[in-house]
């Protein structure tokens, strides 16, 4: 590690002369925000069929072959039950013998338990695996999504698909969906035998069994959509707690605690009132099983009653009767709530397969490491005066922007003009900028607040795309490196670069987890952070809070800047990096900058020009266009915005 300056600095803002204190994302259409309480209009959410399901339960087919052989084995245990109880009965009338008859029966009845309890054990254990199975493709696809879905959307609901909605698959496998077989085959030997009992009696039963199963099977649809709604909701809620929280100091300085709490307890009545119209849908199949079994067995009663006194059938048969009625209504009340659970289910299902099938930010790269290898074999990969870049042509700039134009796209655009009070913000945010960064030098970016700035930064980070035109690394086009590759040669620092819950060590790791103590806390005493390290007999196991919320706004932004300095990357990237410090601290941090960036290129956003103004080259950029390129004194003397600028922060 080079050597690193170490000086005293303080935290004391000045304030933002140009663009009077307002922040830009960097990564969000400038200068919209979106409303976190703002709904996306959908039909009745996204659908999900069993199909999707299937992935997530053949992960552990083992198991549930497991689970489906125990299920028929406790099915056949079952059946004969009520044969050996119609035997009991039929040798207690004629004065028989029991016999074997009496302890078979209670071994049927031990073993079915036993199998029954085990299957149970198996489909909790099997339904919490596919909730963490679905949790985990989640968390890797959420996390490798491109940016341009997370400035489309909340995070509080991105947030409650990893948590609630994966829970609600959990019903699937625990409420009757992985024992279907074995329930199917009760179904069907219970129907069976009660035809070889009296076809009569079946006969009587058959009709409210269909009707009861074809307004279940309707109800299961109200159900899906009732759920996807619920959790739309829920998915809301979790943003508006987020947001409220996370600024909680913000909303108390403001007076604003009630409205803040109204605005979040609107949420939750929304989301209230989507379970109440899911309760709604799903109590009705209570009342249909509960008057399909009551009719039932008031019918076979009634019926059966008149044929034992007309002797067509005897006592002992209508006792096995009503006993296998009974084992035909056990699976048909586990079907009519597995359609309940599974219609939950399903909704929720959506919600996650939306995700899924959402492509990742590695899927538009365009071609392979090896092919890159190739193409790039006849040029030189010396880079030249700095540290060396991948694929790099000999001569050329470290960075060149090759009329670039750039647009956001679409559902990026949607959401953050939902909400929008002064107009419609313009097409293109890019249009035609074009400019070089030759290879060690400090090229700096200004302008006024939406003109363009942090979105070149996320174009060379390649957080989205150009839309026209190239932005080249070393020569090629960025897009033909894998985002991996192009990303480690940029330390880049964000205007809020946010600071990770954990410890000092933690936060410098993020880009370096193989560096050492001593190298993390010479990083650290580099940008003056020594008295945080030294404050505390942890060091560099500091913990910092939630968001950073033990360190100040000039430590956290300098703790930013340690983290980049600590990887040593051939090009910086500063986005405002020194706008939390005041002047005299400012200047320090310049120098340990300075001390670390020698021989390495960088790019410098800023909105006070006297952090630039000895900038090797100064880019001026307005409304997305290029309007002035070169040193102070030349801008000064031929670009008219850099002229009102300069003067405005008297620098003229």
């Amino acid at each position: 590690m080079p050597t690193l300056l170490r000086a005293e600095l303080g935290d004391n803002p000045v304030p933002d002369l140009f663009t009077g204190g307002e922040w830009i994302p960097m990564s969000s259409p400038a200068p919209r925000r979106r409303s976190p309480f703002s709904r996306r209009k959908k039909d009745d959410g996204p659908r999900a069929s069993f199909r999707d399901l299937l992935p997530f339960l053949l992960e552990h087919r083992g198991v549930l072959v497991w689970v489906v052989v125990l299920s028929i084995v406790e099915s056949v245990f079952t059946l004969v039950q009520p044969l050996l109880i119609g035997e009991v009965i039929g040798r207690v009338q004629v004065g028989d013998a029991l016999g074997w008859l009496l302890w078979g029966l209670v071994a049927f009845v031990l073993v079915s338990a036993g199998v029954g309890a085990y299957q149970h054990y198996l489909l909790q254990r099997t339904g919490t695996a596919v909730v963490h199975s679905s949790r985990r493709s989640l968390i890797r696809r959420i996390l490798h999504l491109p940016i341009s879905e997370f400035d489309a959307r909340r995070t509080g609901d991105l947030v409650s698909r990893v948590g609630t909605d994966t829970t609600m698959l959990y019903a699937v496998l625990t409420q009757g969906l992985a024992d279907s077989v074995g329930n199917a085959l009760l179904f069907v030997g219970a129907i069976i035998a009660m035809a070889f009992i009296d076809p009569v009696l079946l006969a009587t039963i058959v009709v409210v069994i269909a009707a009861s199963v074809v307004a279940v099977g309707g109800l299961a649809g109200r159900i899906r959509v009732a759920t996807a709604a619920q959790q739309e909701r829920v998915g809301e809620l979790s943003s508006g707690m987020e947001r409220a929280i996370g600024s909680i100091r913000t909303v108390r300085a403001a007076g604003a605690t009630e409205r803040e709490q109204a605005s979040v307890e609107g949420m939750a009545g929304a989301a209230y009132d989507a379970g109440v119209r899911v309760a709604k849908a799903s109590a009705l199949v209570v009342p249909i099983a509960t008057i399909a079994m009551q009719v039932s067995i008031l019918a076979v009663l009634g019926v059966g009653g008149m044929r034992v006194a007309s002797g067509a059938i005897t006592i002992a048969s209508l006792v096995t009767f009503v006993m296998f009625l009974f084992l035909l209504i056990m699976p048909l009340g586990s079907a009519f709530g597995a359609m309940s659970s599974v219609g939950q289910a399903l909704g929720a299902l959506g919600r996650i397969q939306e995700v899924l099938d959402l492509p990742e930010e590695d899927a538009a790269d365009r071609r392979s490491t090896a092919d890159l290898a190739v193409a790039g074999a006849e040029t030189d990969f010396r880079a030249g005066d700095g540290p060396d870049l991948p694929y790099s042509r000999a001569e050329a700039p470290a960075l060149a922007f090759r009329d670039v134009r750039f647009r956001y796209p679409e559902h990026v655009s949607a959401a953050h003009a939902a909400d929008a009070e002064d107009g419609p913000e313009r097409d293109d945010v890019l249009g035609g900028v074009s400019f070089e960064v030759p290879r060690g030098h400090r090229v700096a970016l200004v302008g006024p607040s939406g003109a363009g700035k942090s979105t070149i930064l996320a174009l060379i980070e390649r957080f989205y795309d150009v839309t026209g035109g190239s932005v080249e690394l070393g020569g090629r086009d960025i897009r033909d490196i894998p985002r991996d590759e192009l990303r480690a040669n940029f330390g880049y620092v964000e205007q809020d670069a946010p600071t990770l819950a954990g410890t000092l060590a933690d936060n410098l790791r993020l880009a370096s987890p193989d560096a050492t103590g001593a190298e993390c806390d010479a990083a650290l005493r580099a940008v003056n952070l020594g008295s945080v390290v030294d404050r505390s007999p942890l060091g560099i196991d500091t913990p910092v809070g939630e968001d950073g919320v033990m360190l100040s706004g000039g430590e956290r932004q300098r703790l930013a800047i340690a983290r980049a300095l600590l990887a040593a990357p051939p090009i910086l990237l500063l986005d405002e990096s020194t706008s939390s410090l005041d002047g005299v601290n400012e200047q320090r941090m310049r120098e340990a900058i300075d001390a670390v960036a020698e021989g390495r290129t960088l790019i410098v956003i800023a909105h006070r020009l006297s952090t630039v103004v000895d900038s090797d080259s100064i880019v001026v950029l307005e409304e997305g266009r290029v309007v002035g390129t070169g040193t102070h004194s030349e801008l000064v003397a031929s670009t008219p915005l850099y002229r009102d600028l300069a003067k405005h922060q008297l620098l003229v």
